[in-house]
């Protein structure tokens, strides 16, 4: 039986947070193909497939293939997150341990979220949650991943009110991502199709075209902020990593904005659906990033010797 390390690298470490944080945004996009082909129940069952088979059936067709396509993924991103776990407990690192273990712990509760969904016959509500769990799994992961690169946590590199200004950027796409969802409960992709591809009528009940207006205009306060840090960073003396992570962070913010516009005026194909969906991992990702480079990298400066030290060495 092979013996694992006693202590991991920080280049492994950092290897295997990486393929964490690309695991959890990956099963986020499998996650909207589900929804969009309408196979949210092409296992109409939970934790079995169908009530005899824990893995799909020829009668499921592709759309079981689909749905349990999905669930496997779950145990990927499960043992990329176990990996983690025990490579940060195997090493000196204590300060990513509560990190990688809040992680850790969004797998099965995902899990078990993702089967009261079917169970529930796709309530809008808990696909919602659903979505809005894994986005929050997405910044944790991309935080252990960033921070797994540095030697550990330092002092603020930004004065109080730009920091306060980056973490309004975070609530503003908290706020923008949580209306996006409730948008994509009350439209056409809500995902509510049963086995027999019958609409099941479970959408959130709030006029679509009256939810999309608010979440455009939660989307200009997020991309008015950010262009505001931006400016204000490039007009001060402001460390290169936090305004490379502003700059990136709003040409994804355009990018997306792009896509949901296209989307919306062009009746919601499936593909830029999903595209939409990958933005919305982006942009999380990418927050995460902006919110982690207001601090610097802990000082691995040697510790002074002691006077006493210092006189046995002469």
């Amino acid at each position: 039986m092979p013996v694992l390390p006693t202590s991991f690298s920080p280049a492994t470490i950092s290897r295997l947070a990486l393929v964490n944080a690309v695991a959890n945004g990956l099963i986020v996009v499998t996650g909207g193909a589900v929804r969009l082909t309408g196979s949210g129940l092409g296992c109409p069952t939970w934790p079995r497939c169908t009530e005899e088979s824990f893995v799909s059936t020829d009668e499921l067709a592709i759309n079981g293939a689909i749905e349990f396509g999905n669930r496997l993924l779950t145990f990927v991103v499960a043992a990329a997150a176990i990996a983690t776990v025990v490579a940060v407990w195997r090493s000196p690192r204590r300060d990513l341990r509560r990190l990688a273990v809040v992680t850790f712990l969004g797998v099965p509760a995902q899990a078990l979220l993702g089967g009261v969904t079917v169970l529930t016959g796709l309530n809008p509500w808990t696909v919602a949650a659903h979505f809005l769990v894994s986005a929050v799994l997405v910044a944790l992961a991309t935080t252990l991943w960033l921070r797994s690169r540095e030697p550990g946590v330092g002092p603020p590199l930004l004065r109080r009110p730009f920091v306060l200004l980056t973490w309004g950027i975070a609530a503003a796409t908290a706020a923008v991502i949580v209306v996006g969802t409730i948008v994509t409960g009350s439209g056409p992709h809500s995902g509510d199709v049963d086995e027999n591809d019958i609409p099941t009528g479970n959408r959130i009940g709030i006029d679509t075209e009256l939810i999309s207006q608010l979440h455009a205009d939660v989307v200009f306060l997020l991309l008015g902020l950010t262009v505001a840090l931006l400016v204000a960073l490039y007009a001060t003396d402001s460390p290169d990593r936090v305004r490379r992570a502003a700059r990136d962070l709003l040409i994804v913010q355009l990018a997306q904005g792009v896509v949901g516009y296209v989307q919306y005026f062009t009746e919601l194909p499936i593909a830029l659906v999903l595209l939409h969906m990958l933005g919305a991992v982006l942009i999380t990702a990418y927050t995460a990033r902006l919110v982690w480079s207001v601090r610097g990298p802990a000082s691995e400066l040697p510790v002074s010797p002691t006077p006493e030290k210092a006189a046995a060495t002469r």
